[in-house]
């Protein structure tokens, strides 16, 4: 079993930045792929970034690539996703999620969530 809890989520305006972190509970944080997930209000929740078990490979959605950056630290069963360069259309809730899978791109390649947490950009 493994619980996430996000955290880093506020009020933001365009063009700057946040740092969001998940922190997982469990001595077994390595052997799990993560990802950063996103939902907007009305819209399906939808894949934002991902990485590997030892943080050698990421992945992103079109649109947040070169501006998204997802890592992870091992030793502090965190990962972090730094967002730069914010749109309105960034706005929604952030989710973690923990994968046994070698490979996770989409919900449900994921075993584990966090509650989430809020993201607002202003134009």
């Amino acid at each position: 079993q493994v619980q996430l809890v996000e955290s880093g989520g506020g009020l933001v305006q365009a063009g700057g930045s946040l740092r969001l972190s998940c922190a997982a509970s469990g001595r077994t944080f390595s052997s799990y792929a993560m990802g950063w997930f996103r939902q907007a209000p009305g819209k399906e929740r939808e894949f934002v970034a991902a990485i590997s078990r030892s943080g050698g490979t990421t992945y992103y959605r079109g649109s947040v690539k070169g501006r998204f950056t997802i890592s992870r630290d091992n030793a502090k069963n965190t990962v972090y996703l730094q967002m730069n360069s914010l749109k309105p259309e960034d706005t929604a809730v952030y989710y973690c999620a923990a994968s046994r899978r070698v490979a996770a791109y989409q919900d449900l390649d994921y075993d584990y969530w966090g509650q989430g947490t809020q993201v607002t950009v202003s134009s």
